[in-house]
C-alpha cells in the first residue's frame, strides 16, 4: 500500500479548499463562535480541524471511505488483518475487545495486574473473571506479568473460559511471554486479547520488545497517545485470525463508543502511521541510543538506581523490558516516589508516576539531548536536595498473599448492589463495592466483589498518608470504604 497517503488529513485539507460553510455541529463553526481567549490559547487550527466525520470529513454516505482507508493503511503498517480507530482511548477499546470474546456470566482469564478499565469492562458486561496471579518480586516489592504456565494452570481449572486477557507492557515497561500465552490459548481454540496500551511503538523497531500481533495475539489494543504521536484518547485496536469475528468487534465498539468521533484524533492517528512507516526505524534508532545514554548517566547519580533487564527479566520475572521506560528507584535518597514526583514538578518536570519507592520517566521518539539534559539536571537537584524534603511514614506494602484478595461476588453484582460506607478499619472482611486504585499507574488494589483484607487496607491507608492518590474511591482519603451492604 502507498503509505504516503493520509486519507484523513487529505480529506480535511479538501474540506477547507472547498470552503465548506457548516450548518451542523460543532457549534463553534470552525472557531468563529469560540471565545477569543480560548482561541488565543488553543490556536485557530484546533477549531478548523474539529468537524463532523460524516457530512464533514466525508459525505453523507461516507462514499469516499476516508476512515476505512486510513484504518486499512494502519493495519498494513503493522501487519494486522483489521484495524479500528477509537477516539475514546484504550479504556473503551479494551472493553470492546472483552465484550467481543465473553458475555454475561462467562469466564475470562485475566492477569490481576490489569488496568482499571478492564475492571470497568467486567462491571459493564457481567463477565466472571478468573484472576491469574502476577509473579511477585519480594525484594523490589513489585509484580511482574503472569507467566504462560500460570495461564495454562488457570485454563486447566476453568476449561470453559472463553479466552485470556494480558496486559503488556506494564506501566513499568515489563513484558509478558506473549508467544507462550498465545500458544496456551490457541491449543484450546480460544483467543488472546492483549492490552498493549503502552506499546504503540513496538511494531516499528527490532530493538524493542515483540509486539502482540507478531507474538500471535488475536486482538491487540494500543494507545497511540501514550508512546506515539497521537492526541490524548487516540487509540487503535488490531485483529487477526478467525477466533474473533471482526463484525462482532466492530459492533461492540459501536455499542460503547461515541457517535461524535473527533476528526482531530483521527487525523493524528493517520499522520502517526505515515510517520512511523517512513521514519520510525531512524527515529527509534535515536531514541534507543538516547535512552541507553540517559540510563548510564542516571545510574551515576548517588542515591538513584535505574532498573534494567538484570532487575526485571529472567526466570520468575518479566520476559522483556521496554528500555524507553526509565524506572528509577529513589529509596536510596530516603524519600518516596510520590515525594520525588512532586519535587520534580516544582522544577518544571512532569513525570508519569511515582510509587512508594520508584518514579517513571518516559522517553519517546520526541526526546533529544536537550530534554534528556533537563531530566538529568532535575534528578541531580533532587538528589542534592533530598535531605531537605519532608520524610513520610513508610508505606506498608504487603507480600503477594496479603495483596491477593478473594473474589466472592461478580464485580457487576457488587458494584450495582446495595452498598454502605464503613470506616476503613471496619472494612476488613467486607466485600468491596468500588474500585480502589492507586493512580497512576491505575492497577486496582481492590475491586468490586473482592473481600477486603487487613493488609491491603493498611497498604492503601499508609499510602494515602505518604502521598498516594486514589481518585476512583468514593472517599479518596480512605477514611471510609464503600462495601456491599450487610444483610
Amino acid at each position: 500500500m502507498d503509505h504516503e497517503q493520509v486519507p484523513v488529513l487529505d480529506a480535511l485539507a479538501a474540506y477547507h479548499r472547498q470552503r465548506q460553510l457548516p450548518f451542523s455541529p460543532p457549534g463553534h463553526k470552525q472557531g468563529r463562535g469560540a471565545d477569543p481567549r480560548v482561541r488565543e490559547l488553543l490556536g485557530d487550527a484546533v477549531f478548523r480541524g474539529d468537524l463532523l466525520a460524516m457530512n464533514g470529513l466525508d459525505d453523507r454516505t461516507s462514499s469516499q471511505h476516508v476512515l476505512q482507508r486510513a484504518q486499512d493503511l494502519m493495519a498494513d503498517a503493522v501487519g494486522a488483518e483489521h484495524t479500528f480507530f477509537s477516539t475514546c482511548g484504550s479504556s473503551l477499546s479494551v472493553k470492546a475487545a472483552m465484550l467481543s470474546v465473553a458475555g454475561p456470566h462467562e469466564e475470562l482469564l485475566i492477569g490481576r495486574d490489569a488496568h482499571k478499565s478492564v475492571v470497568s469492562g467486567l462491571v459493564l458486561a457481567g463477565i466472571r473473571p478468573v484472576w491469574v496471579d502476577p509473579q511477585w518480586d519480594p525484594g523490589l516489592h513489585l509484580a511482574h506479568p503472569p507467566a504462560a504456565e500460570t495461564y495454562a494452570e488457570a485454563f486447566a481449572r476453568h476449561p470453559d473460559a472463553r479466552g485470556a486477557l494480558v496486559t503488556t507492557p506494564t506501566p513499568y515497561g515489563t513484558c509478558s511471554d506473549l508467544a507462550g500465552i498465545a500458544e496456551v490459548c490457541h491449543r484450546r481454540g480460544v483467543p488472546l486479547v492483549v492490552d498493549e496500551a503502552w506499546g504503540a511503538h513496538l511494531p516499528f523497531h527490532p530493538g524493542l520488545p515483540a509486539w502482540a500481533m507478531d507474538a500471535g495475539a488475536d486482538v491487540c489494543v494500543t494507545s497511540v497517545h501514550k508512546m506515539g504521536s497521537g492526541l490524548e484518547q487516540g487509540s487503535v485496536f488490531h485483529l487477526q485470525g478467525d477466533l474473533v469475528d471482526p463484525a462482532a468487534l466492530r459492533s461492540r465498539e459501536d455499542l460503547l463508543g461515541t457517535t461524535s468521533s473527533s476528526v482531530l484524533l483521527y487525523a493524528a492517528l493517520d499522520g502517526w502511521r505515515r510517520q512511523m512507516v517512513q521514519h520510525g526505524r531512524a527515529l527509534y534508532d535515536e531514541a534507543l541510543a538516547l535512552a541507553a545514554s540517559v540510563r548510564e548517566r542516571v545510574g551515576a547519580i548517588e542515591g538513584l538506581h535505574v532498573h534494567g533487564r538484570e532487575d526485571f527479566c529472567g526466570p520468575g520475572r518479566a520476559t522483556d523490558l521496554d528500555p524507553l521506560q526509565l524506572i528509577i528507584d529513589v529509596s536510596g535518597l530516603g524519600i518516596s516516589g510520590y515525594r520525588a514526583v512532586d519535587a520534580l514538578r516544582e522544577q518544571g518536570l512532569s513525570l508519569h508516576f511515582g510509587d512508594h519507592r520508584r518514579i517513571n520517566a518516559q522517553l519517546t521518539h520526541a526526546d533529544d539531548e536537550s530534554t534528556a539534559d533537563a531530566l538529568l539536571a532535575g534528578l541531580r537537584r533532587l538528589a542534592a536536595d533530598a535531605g531537605r524534603l519532608p520524610r513520610d511514614r513508610p508505606v506498608e506494602v504487603p507480600g503477594p498473599d496479603g495483596l491477593r484478595l478473594e473474589q466472592v461476588m461478580l464485580p457487576r453484582d457488587a458494584f450495582f448492589g446495595a452498598v454502605e460506607d464503613v470506616g476503613w478499619r471496619e472494612a476488613e472482611g467486607r466485600i468491596a463495592a468500588e474500585m480502589i486504585t492507586p493512580y497512576p499507574p491505575g492497577i486496582p488494589a481492590a475491586l468490586p466483589g473482592e473481600r477486603l483484607g487487613r493488609e491491603v487496607l493498611r497498604y492503601l491507608r499508609t499510602g494515602v498518608e505518604a502521598g498516594m492518590v486514589l481518585p476512583d474511591a468514593t472517599d479518596p482519603g480512605l477514611d471510609t470504604v464503600r462495601v456491599v451492604a450487610a444483610e
